[in-house]
């Protein structure tokens, strides 16, 4: 009997010790687990990185562009050297728009009556100005008075350095926008060539590249705190 209760506590024995044994062959999964987790969470950032980095190429390729103007010809709303953010895609050009044109061909008038349109060659440059007028609309300008009229009412164009005094002789007024072109001027009236000179007159809008929408860099001598050369561009 002695010797029957001995053998079945060796068979105990063995048995109490294998799930030991178990315990030891599952560790090496143990640190497996969080090397797996950590490439996991390693590769869902590096794929996040890539897509805001494809994401931000296309929004500068295709939607946004950095512009930097050149002259003083639309101070004060900007200034030489500022850098500009432009909007090109599907965009049509609207009266108060800060608009970058192709300054490559000039649009005249061939006759007094000023209903036909030529194109002659331009001032050869790219161009940052502002819309005044667009297909259909009555301009005038009363370059005594320095006030401008658009469909019969005097505008009040709070964003000019001054009065527009300066006639450069590319047209009478008043005269009507025709259709598929624009009217543009710079903020700084008597320091720009714009749509009233022989060298750009009217622009087609095929010719306006895009809209100027946001300010992002600006000499720090013309600004008095860093946050001053950011800006949505009215």
């Amino acid at each position: 009997m002695d010797n029957e209760s001995l053998d079945t506590s060796k068979e105990e024995t063995k048995e109490a010790q294998q799930p030991a044994g178990s315990e030891q062959s599952d560790q090496p999964e143990d640190w497996k687990t969080p090397v797996k987790s950590l490439i996991n969470d390693l590769l869902d950032i590096v794929e996040t990185v890539i897509v805001s980095v494809f994401v931000v190429v296309l929004v500068f390729a295709f939607i946004l562009r950095p512009v930097t103007v050149d002259g003083s010809s639309m101070n004060p709303t900007l200034y030489n050297e500022d850098r500009v953010l432009m909007v090109e895609l599907f965009y049509h050009p609207q009266r108060g728009d800060v608009v970058i044109v192709d300054g490559a061909k000039a649009h005249l008038f061939s006759d007094a009556e000023q209903t036909r349109v030529v194109e002659k060659n331009g001032i050869g440059i790219t161009l940052i100005k502002r819309v005044i007028a667009v297909a259909g609309d009555q301009l005038d300008i009363d370059f005594t008075s320095g006030t401008v009229t658009l469909n019969g009412v005097v505008q009040q164009e709070d964003y000019i350095n001054m009065l527009t005094t300066r006639n450069d002789g590319a047209f009478t007024y008043p005269l009507t926008v025709p259709e598929g072109y624009v009217f543009v001027m710079g903020d700084n009236r008597n320091a720009s060539t714009d749509s009233r000179s022989t060298l750009l007159g009217l622009v087609p809008e095929e010719a306006v590249i895009g809209h100027a929408v946001y300010r992002f860099s600006r000499n720090a001598e013309l600004r008095s705190t860093w946050a001053e050369q950011f800006g949505v561009i009215d």
